[in-house]
């Protein structure tokens, strides 16, 4: 195994983890079925890319993109994750305020597919169909990105975003607050009827998983250094639900273990599956990650129906009244 190799690996781990863990807090804790996630993911993705590059004008127009500032590193970090978190205000107000949980999750994937469409078809806005790209690598003017110690710098700074975001999640899931959201996931009515305020409680979670959500983004754009509609697409979204089922539902440790599982472990085997010539060439070009989608279907099918609360069940907290 290669240092680049195991750099990419560690990356990659990092980033989905991060995003399993924003995406557990509002679906495994919360009970938002945020069928939109992506969408934060590629609203940070573009914000700290925007932030980060020069005017559309620097490298000879040949894309064009709003904004152009050259910010240096962390600003376009931080400013992705901002932008996740105020994306989430207009979204979780119009969405989360009225409608039925279900209706949420139908809404939220109509989002994500329109967001995609709009950002398509609006070339002159954040580049069109084609993206944008030629995005700097954080520190890139510190050091020099195509060299054996920056990608060790990146799995170091990924590292700390890691566990920054768990310990922030961590406080929120494990503290009183933590046991409202789960009150008001198992019985919404009962939770109101104690005084709690459900449009609130969701509210406030839905714009912290959007900021840890675009944090994510703004790091794989910055590793990538290109960033396409073609890259968040609404499926990317359900390769994230299925880590959250197969980890264990409002389980942060369950969360990282799918984001292992699934993201990373079915990239991994796909990789293999392609370098494998003999595998390769069976079927048509294209059957091998067409089966990927095909084998995460029955995964998420299977843990439904086998083991509803995953690899890593939540923890259940038993006080003197009884369970929790």
């Amino acid at each position: 195994m290669n240092t680049y190799y195991a750099a990419n690996l560690l990356i990659y781990a990092g980033i989905d983890i991060i995003a399993c863990l924003a995406l557990n807090l509002q679906f495994g804790v919360t009970g938002i079925v945020n069928f939109s996630f992506i969408v934060f993911q590629a609203v940070g993705a573009y914000a700290a890319a925007v932030l980060s590059m020069p005017p559309d004008t620097a490298n000879g127009g040949f894309q064009h993109y709003i904004g152009g500032y050259s910010l240096p590193f962390p600003a376009p970090w931080v400013g992705g994750a901002v932008a996740g978190g105020l994306l989430a205000i207009p979204v979780g107000f119009v969405v989360l305020r009225k409608l039925r949980s279900d209706y949420q999750a139908i809404a939220l994937l109509v989002l994500s597919v329109i967001a995609n469409t709009v950002i398509t078809n609006a070339d002159k806005f954040l580049g069109g169909a084609a993206g944008i790209s030629l995005v700097p690598p954080p520190l890139s003017d510190v050091i020099n990105p195509n060299t054996e110690p920056y990608e060790y710098l990146y799995v170091g700074i990924t590292a700390v975003c890691v566990v920054l975001a768990l310990v922030v999640v961590n406080r929120v899931v494990n503290s009183p607050y933590g046991r409202s959201l789960r009150a008001m996931r198992e019985r919404e009515l009962a939770a109101a009827a104690i005084g709690k305020n459900p449009v609130q409680l969701k509210m406030t979670i839905f714009i912290v998983g959007g900021v840890i959500a675009g944090l994510s983004g703004a790091i794989l754009v910055g590793f990538i250094q290109v960033w396409a509609p073609s890259v968040w697409l609404y499926p990317e979204t359900i390769i994230l639900f299925a880590a959250i089922i197969v980890g264990g539902r409002g389980n942060n440790v369950g969360a990282i273990l799918g984001a292992l599982l699934v993201p990373v472990g079915f990239e991994e085997v796909t990789r293999l599956l392609n370098n494998n010539a003999s595998i390769a060439n069976l079927g048509p070009p294209g059957l091998i990650p067409a089966l990927q989608w095909v084998a995460i279907g029955l995964l998420i099918l299977g843990f439904l129906w086998f083991r509803p609360q995953g690899v890593r069940p939540e923890p259940r907290r038993i006080f003197e009244g009884g369970p929790e």
